[in-house]
């Protein structure tokens, strides 16, 4: 998980929410078409494409809009794009495990959830050789549960992280090398596309610098 700087909304959003009159009010389900491609489109260019729990590329097939609040909560403006992220896991193979947006479904707790709206959320994790992840500081009760409601330490996740580590491993690499390495997998590509995993990178090989991760 990393930091997320919400931009503002999608122009065809806006647009579609203005055609709001007395026989026709705007809500989540209706939304639809072109505003919600564009809608998901955004999310996804402002996360870097990476999912907004677990960092694995987001494709356009496989990725959904994620309410960080749910629906369910009767607080929650299902169309406040304040709100609204991009996860992966749109379908889910016969088998294959669940996690992030998909397993946490309803579940909510502004205490216990770590967002990624949080400047910072970055560090409440940290990050092992072999792909695993953890609380960085053991008492911190909301990293745990929440690596535990996403299911980011699930087997299929630890061997995803571990073979982008895997890049950074080349011992034909110098120190100079890896930095370089480094500096371009936590910055965003000519198609704004950031390095899946980055966390994971960045805190195993990165330097704790403002702006490591390419925002």
């Amino acid at each position: 998980m990393r930091h997320i700087s919400k931009q503002p909304e999608p122009q065809a959003l806006f647009d579609w929410k203005a055609q709001a009159n007395a026989d026709w009010q705007p809500a989540y389900e209706l939304l639809s078409g072109a505003p919600k491609l564009a809608l998901k489109l955004a999310l996804m260019v402002e996360q870097g494409f990476i999912c907004c729990y677990c960092e694995r590329r987001l494709h356009d097939d496989d990725a959904h809009i994620e309410h960080f609040r749910p629906q369910s909560d009767p607080a929650c403006d299902a169309l406040d794009y304040a709100n609204l992220l991009c996860s992966c896991q749109n379908r889910i193979e016969r088998g294959a495990p669940r996690h992030c947006g998909n397993l946490k479904e309803d579940w909510f707790d502004e205490q216990l959830l770590v967002s990624p709206l949080l400047e910072g959320c970055e560090r409440q994790f940290a990050f092992a050789g072999d792909g695993s992840i953890r609380p960085a500081n053991p008492d911190d009760q909301s990293a745990a549960i929440t690596i535990e409601k996403l299911g980011l330490n699930i087997r299929k996740l630890q061997d995803l992280r571990k073979a982008a580590i895997e890049l950074f491993l080349d011992p034909e690499l110098s120190d100079a090398d890896l930095q370089l390495l480094t500096q371009a997998y936590l910055a965003r590509d000519a198609d704004n596309r950031l390095g899946e995993f980055c966390s994971t990178v960045a805190h195993l090989f990165g330097r704790d610098e403002p702006g490591v991760y390419g925002a």
